[in-house]
């Protein structure tokens, strides 16, 4: 166990953090993944917890700004996601958003997001308004399909479940004539 605390594998994950491995390197990736979604969403958690009003409203900021970060990202991915320290950056970003000296999620939301919607405020709540009825629309249009995804997933969860718990029984294979063998 003292082995997880040392300071060869600090090194190691270090390195492997931050070694130049191009944009596809999978522990960036997931370091990402940890730091921008992971962390923030059990921070979220200890925050509605704990009833700690200054906390919620940070990550609540936070998340705004996540989200209108992962907006553009997803449209911006083709130009961005070539460059071999696209990751690295991305990372620091993340980290910058979440650290409490910076506030940076406040900032841009206090800067960017905050003046942007009030300015577009009427214009984005037609849209949504919009995209709102559609949904409705399509879900209402395939609910017999919606129903029976849902029949389906019900009973893989039960199945994973029993499996889970050791309770599952075996189901013999049956011959065409329906005989068992």
């Amino acid at each position: 166990m003292a082995l997880l605390g040392s300071t060869a594998v600090r090194e190691v994950g270090l390195r492997l953090l931050l070694c130049p491995l191009g944009s596809n390197n999978i522990v960036t990736r997931i370091a990402c993944c940890s730091v921008g979604i992971v962390l923030p969403v059990y921070s979220t958690f200890k925050a509605i917890e704990k009833k700690d009003q200054n906390e919620e409203q940070r990550w609540l900021l936070y998340w705004a700004v996540y989200g209108s970060f992962s907006l553009v990202e997803v449209f911006a991915d083709k130009l961005i996601s070539w460059s071999p320290l696209y990751y690295y950056l991305k990372f620091a970003f993340l980290v910058w958003l979440q650290c409490p000296s910076s506030a940076g999620a406040r900032h841009l939301y206090m800067c960017y997001l905050r003046p942007f919607f009030l300015r577009h405020q009427a214009k984005v709540d037609l849209v949504v308004g919009s995209a709102y009825g559609e949904m409705v629309k399509l879900i209402t249009a395939y609910q017999e399909e919606i129903q029976a995804v849902r029949s389906l997933f019900t009973k893989i969860m039960a199945s994973a479940d029993l499996i889970l718990r050791g309770e599952a029984t075996s189901v013999q294979p049956q011959s065409p004539k329906g005989r068992q063998e």
